[in-house]
């Protein structure tokens, strides 16, 4: 049985089991959270399928393709799709259009396995192509309001405190500064906005009519951020968290010295990660460079070094709070202050981490508006 178009939101808002027989090189650019894929044709066997299509037509490219999955390769991916639906007969399956793939690893199925499984009516791109206008549509039927502050104000922080908060971080899985890199990659820019959309999905279903999000510039990492979103956050109002420099240094130490190295440690073991953690560190130091320039940069290197080789003698971490108070200081406030400048008209509400999370949770409930404007500005 098929399912219908109107049925891909129950899919997403389900988490409803998907398997993709598209072939890797496919499913590597852009897939579903949760998707797994199992492919019809692996990237050699669908490029050489590709080639005898355009040299001799489509029935001799199906005659190939079922030339190079025969014998046991046939068997074997027969047996890894059906472990697949034994262990999740509530899902789906599709390729790119819904088309001759999908239905070839049905009518394998049925006659290898006995099995049915429900095909996914467009494949692919009928889901992308729901997820871009479910996303379009949220941006454009709901409200937003814009979390700004100085860096290393906790602005994550209280995010996570929220229900209606979209984290746009956590989608591109990066923090959205020069050291916000993860010793894991980012998602794809299509993986990204799937997961955003997704996101949206869900929130609206409860009944989230108003969003929180962190400001963000055009590009988290390599995530960028849709177009549309972009400009309605531009757009939108803010609000503005305080907090102090010490308080500020000490969750940037915690944040991308402490639980980063921890990160790469526990990916790569010990030696490696710590010491590819500290040429991360220095690194993102150097891409500011010329911006900072040459004397600041050399200084804070120097800093950064002496903090780094006593974090590897004895595990102290302490000795980081001198770049990080002065990078703090020096460059990352003047540049917000500057932008914050442009947006004061538009900001609503200033105060610190306990304020704030009291004002953003009067708009935190389904169907809530922003309420009158408020200003406690410091």
């Amino acid at each position: 049985m098929h399912i219908t178009r109107d049925q891909y939101e129950a899919i997403f808002l389900g988490n409803l089991p998907l398997l993709d027989v598209r072939a890797p090189v496919e499913f590597n650019k852009g897939a579903f959270p949760g998707a797994c894929n199992l492919p019809l044709m692996n990237d050699e066997e669908r490029h050489l399928v590709g080639i005898r299509f355009k040299q001799k037509g489509q029935q001799a490219a199906i005659a190939l393709g079922q030339q190079l999955v025969s014998g046991s390769v046939k068997a074997d991916r027969i047996a890894a799709w059906e472990a697949f639906i034994r262990k999740h007969p509530e899902g789906y399956m599709y390729c790119f259009r819904g088309g001759l793939r999908s239905q070839t690893v049905q009518q394998w199925l049925k006659d290898e396995a006995g099995l049915h499984y429900p095909l996914v009516p467009g494949g692919y791109k009928a889901m992308r192509t729901f997820l871009i206008e479910t996303r379009m549509a949220a941006v454009a039927d709901s409200r937003f309001i814009v979390l700004g502050g100085l860096t290393g104000c906790g602005k994550t922080d209280l995010l996570g405190q929220l229900d209606n908060a979209v984290d746009l971080e956590g989608h591109a899985h990066h923090r959205g500064s020069s050291f916000g890199k993860h010793p894991t990659p980012q998602p794809t820019q299509i993986n990204f906005e799937n997961t955003l959309a997704i996101d949206f999905l869900k929130k609206r279903d409860l009944g989230y009519e108003t969003f929180i999000l962190e400001d963000e510039g055009r590009m988290i990492g390599h995530c960028a951020l849709p177009l549309e979103l972009r400009q309605t956050m531009s757009q939108s109002p803010m609000v503005w968290l305080h907090d102090s420099l010490a308080n500020r240094a000490a969750r940037i130490l915690q944040d991308y010295v402490v639980d980063l190295c921890a990160e790469f440690i526990a990916v790569d073991g010990h030696e490696q990660g710590s010491a590819r953690f500290a040429a991360q560190l220095r690194q993102s130091l150097k891409n500011i460079a010329r911006r900072l320039g040459m004397e600041r940069y050399q200084r804070l290197a120097a800093i950064m070094d002496q903090a780094l080789d006593q974090q590897k003698r004895n595990g102290c971490v302490q000795a980081h709070v001198g770049w990080i108070e002065a990078l703090l200081s020096e460059y990352y406030d003047p540049m917000y202050e500057h932008q914050r400048k442009s947006s004061r008209e538009r900001t609503i509400f200033s105060g610190d981490q306990r304020a704030v999370l009291e004002y953003l949770g009067t708009c935190a409930g389904p169907q809530s508006g922003f309420g009158a404007s408020h200003h406690a500005l410091s």
